[in-house]
């Protein structure tokens, strides 16, 4: 039997090190170490790696901390629209959402739209009701909204004015959540959840929802989730592009991370950031930014970071 591993990020746009007080460090770790031991929980018990991946990053939906369900970023209109995406290994079915504005957990849609991944991906209202046929939870907008993230849009809307946007701080302007995951049974999958960018038009779709691009598994090389400007991972159809250069170069796991987050992403200008398992169970959490929420867990121990290495 294969040894289980479980990696996450909370996103790379984390609170900046000068501005981090204990009490919100201590509920970024906390929360990371919840989603982890959640995730786990269903490796140890033999399941499988896409259930660990949804249940892992369903706890971080519904923590305010990250930029996923409760929490999510607001558009330039004010309101929330939300993407997730799952992925497996073995079979390569997936499922995804976009621009859902009720779902309470976007994540635990998508993973049922893999059981099915025809239709693999839906939008909007058509998302929301698919969850609701299911049995699904769904809530009013507003469920979805913090103090804090209105004071992001405000503040993001103001430095639109004054024509400073590119000086916004990482925590501002994007965020996401992910997970990535090895089984005993040697299968990968991956997920990820996200509000988009603060201040997005409305109607924008990032990477997340889009296979191949923030969400990638197989079980011959790796699961990605990705975090970052998402019209950046889909022109550079991130996650598959790693798949590519360990199946095809020979690249290991962090040779290949690492290329796509310093090399290519840092060229384009678009902080960025991963966590990704291989088929081994070794673990990549690359980031070009101050920060990352991130952490992983195995049988040996569990691991939590924000900016430290």
């Amino acid at each position: 039997m294969t040894t289980p591993v479980l990696a996450i990020h909370g996103g790379c746009g984390a609170i900046p090190k000068a501005e981090l007080t204990p009490e919100t460090d201590r509920a970024a770790r906390d929360a990371l170490k919840r989603a982890l031991n959640a995730g786990f929980a269903v490796l140890k018990a033999g399941g499988a790696a896409i259930d660990a991946v949804t249940e892992a990053v369903a706890v971080m939906e519904d923590d305010p901390v990250f930029n996923a369900g409760h929490g999510a970023a607001f558009n330039r209109a004010g309101v929330h629209e939300l993407d997730a995406s799952v992925m497996e290994g073995t079979t390569g079915r997936a499922g995804a959402v976009a621009g859902a504005r009720q779902l309470r957990s976007p994540v635990r849609t998508a993973r049922l739209l893999s059981d099915v991944s025809d239709p693999l991906l839906l939008i909007g209202e058509a998302a929301d009701a698919w969850a609701q046929a299911q049995g699904l939870e769904l809530v009013e907008n507003n469920w979805f909204s913090t103090p804090s993230r209105r004071e992001a849009l405000a503040r993001m809307l103001e430095r639109e004015q004054e024509g400073t946007l590119q000086a916004a701080p990482e925590r501002d302007k994007h965020g996401t959540v992910g997970a990535a995951a090895l089984d005993m049974h040697g299968h990968l999958a991956a997920a990820t959840s996200t509000g988009g960018y603060t201040a997005k038009p409305v109607g924008r779709i990032g990477d997340t929802p889009i296979i191949g691009a923030g969400t990638w598994a197989d079980d011959r090389t790796c699961a990605v989730s990705g975090t970052g400007k998402g019209e950046l991972f889909i022109r550079r159809a991130l996650g598959h592009e790693i798949h590519a250069r360990m199946l095809y170069t020979g690249a290991t796991l962090q040779h290949a991370t690492d290329a796509l987050i310093h090399g290519d992403m840092t060229a384009l200008g678009g902080g960025a950031g991963l966590c990704a398992v291989d088929h081994l169970g070794n673990v990549s959490l690359p980031f070009n930014t101050e920060g990352m929420y991130r952490g992983w867990i195995n049988e040996h121990g569990l691991f939590v970071a924000v900016h430290e290495d």
